[in-house]
């Protein structure tokens, strides 16, 4: 994924973002973790996301545990607007579509 301004090109590496998904999907209201998916829940470093350039921006799939008792369509749409605006904010690279997959629901403890 690459920006390009007056001064020269920037690259930035598909892992950078995924963190940055994370961290921003892990501090969203209702999420109380990250979920592999299949057989990537037995690999270690897996953070339950996937990230895609694409010709019209970003393509993100994240995987997250919620809190029950709340919502599900609220928490997918709050997850999805703070990856959104994070991403966007820390890069500057467009995001097509933010995919939230609900993996499980749990207590907080």
């Amino acid at each position: 994924m690459e920006v390009t301004s007056a001064l020269g090109t920037i690259r930035i590496a598909n892992d950078a973002v995924a963190q940055i998904v994370a961290r921003a999907a892990a501090e969203s209201y209702g999420v109380v973790g990250m979920a592999g998916k299949g057989l990537k829940k037995l690999l270690p470093g897996d953070r339950g996301v996937s990230v895609r350039a694409t010709a019209d921006g970003l393509r993100i799939d994240l995987h997250v545990v919620v809190e029950y008792g709340l919502n599900l369509a609220e928490v997918g749409a709050a997850v999805r607007s703070r990856v959104v605006y994070e991403v966007e904010r820390l890069t500057r690279l467009p995001v097509a579509a933010v995919e939230v997959h609900i993996e499980d629901v749990r207590r907080s403890a």
